[in-house]
């Protein structure tokens, strides 16, 4: 018989090898924790996902007892015991044991079995005191670089103490939402929701959030709120003709759709229009949904166009902290080309008079601010829609142009939020149509929800 937790620990171990060591992403590894029954799987992967969140204070604390560095799965079976026995505060002697039995199972860390006892013994009886006195990890060098000459040390700072912490769930709450005849017209919401000042809900313990209140009767639907905003800055009114791309999962489209918008919804991967389509059907909301290349569409006009636009997901690392150690930055001159290409694309689609949402969940002022300032030097005629709009929005959000950065440091002290960039374009009905300067770019799919 298997011991308690020793599957879930070693699915755990499979994960972050993976990450590590091949740059795999946790959205690529499902087949890791699909034969996982689903304690295990949760644990697996809250295991796995903490322990990313933590590799620097792990990593700290580990080198105070070792002379060398170990192997890199050896190193992993520890910093994976660390977080459980100074994170979790779990059984010292069920991590400690655990840990050896994982060596031991592998000829080629079976010697290390002696190392790991003593040192995670140490780490039990002296570690767990200094823990919360451990800096929080930083981000790799490509990305803090980056932001460091974007917004400022301290400011970076602020970011990795949010990165550090396992984030609350957001859900944003159907208006459209109705229980049977003769019910209450408010929706069930799930116990411990709080409001936030732009209008989504938050869960600081939200659990399996299939099994929360409202879930099943499609009154809410999970969406951080950051990510939420953009579609409020849209400002989708009943009976207007928009459409979302790069939509899947659907988190704008049924905010639009709610709106009592007819929403037309574009995404060019079929297999993330499946989710998508479950997610309306969930909800009761209805859009039209397409499998497709959004360089390549040609419907319209549309009263408004939201565009998700891909990018280096950069503002999302709070909810997926393996994205540090699995993207080093590399594709970003694709994704750049691809976003003013479908910007381009966006505004073309619209009626003269109409507006255009561009948004990205990434930090990297490249793919927000400059981005905008590009289309806005490329189109003479087009000009930046004012947020004020937007409900609970700071005022220091905005920035000189008239677009909206958010960063996981705002609202710190609840939970933060993702980082996120988004501006409202719109051209004059006397304005001649905005032409694509950049015609021969990839496909991609789409991104955040």
């Amino acid at each position: 018989m298997a011991k308690a937790g020793l599957t879930a620990r070693r699915a755990a171990l499979r994960l972050l090898d993976a990450v590590l060591q091949d740059g795999t992403p946790l959205s690529e590894l499902d087949g890791v924790l699909e034969p996982l029954a689903p304690a295990d799987r949760a644990r697996a992967r809250r295991l796995s996902t903490t322990t990313l969140r933590r590799i620097g204070p792990a990593d700290a604390l580990l080198d105070t007892y070792l002379r060398k560095p170990p192997p890199p799965q050896v190193r992993n079976v520890l910093r994976l015991a660390v977080v459980e026995l100074c994170e979790d505060a779990a059984a010292p002697h069920g991590v400690v044991d655990a840990a050896v039995t994982i060596l031991g199972g592998d000829r080629r860390t079976a010697h290390m079995r002696g190392l790991a006892n003593a040192v995670l013994r140490k780490v039990a009886s002296e570690g767990t005191e200094r823990w919360a006195q451990l800096p929080p990890g930083r981000l790799p060098p490509w990305l803090r670089k980056r932001l460091t000459a974007a917004y400022g040390k301290s400011a970076v700072r602020a970011m990795e103490r949010v990165h550090a912490q396992r984030p609350p769930t957001d859900i944003t709450p159907s208006g459209a939402w109705r229980t049977q005849e003769g019910g209450s017209a408010e929706p069930p919401l799930p116990e411990g929701a709080r409001p936030l000042p732009t209008g989504s809900l938050r869960l600081d313990q939200a659990g399996q959030v299939t099994a929360l209140r409202g879930y099943e009767e499609g009154a809410w639907w999970v969406q951080d709120a950051a990510a939420a905003m953009p579609v409020r800055a849209l400002g989708p009114r009943p009976g207007e003709r928009l459409l979302d791309l790069c939509a899947a999962p659907g988190g704008k489209t049924m905010q639009m759709a709610d709106a009592g918008s007819e929403v037309t919804a574009l995404d060019l991967s079929a297999e993330r229009v499946t989710r998508l389509r479950a997610n309306l059907e969930r909800t009761g909301l209805s859009a039209r949904v397409l499998v497709g290349d959004a360089l390549k569409f040609s419907g319209g006009p549309y009263d408004g166009v939201l565009l998700d636009a891909p990018c280096s997901s950069t503002g999302t690392i709070r909810r997926h902290p393996d994205l540090p150690y699995a993207k080093a930055g590399q594709d970003l001159r694709g994704l750049l080309s691809l976003q003013a290409g479908l910007l381009d694309r966006a505004l073309g689609l619209v009626r003269p008079g109409g507006r255009v949402t561009y948004c990205v969940c990434s930090l990297l002022p490249e793919e927000g601010e400059q981005q905008i300032r590009a289309a806005l030097d490329r189109h003479p005629g087009v000009r930046i829609l004012p947020p004020a709009a937007l409900s609970g929005l700071d005022p220091g959000w905005i920035d000189d142009l008239g677009g909206v950065r958010l960063r996981p440091d705002f609202w710190a002290d609840e939970g933060g939020m993702d980082g996120f960039y988004f501006a409202t374009l719109s051209f004059g009905k006397g304005s001649a149509k905005p032409a694509s300067k950049w015609p021969n770019l990839p496909n991609f799919g789409g991104d955040t929800g």
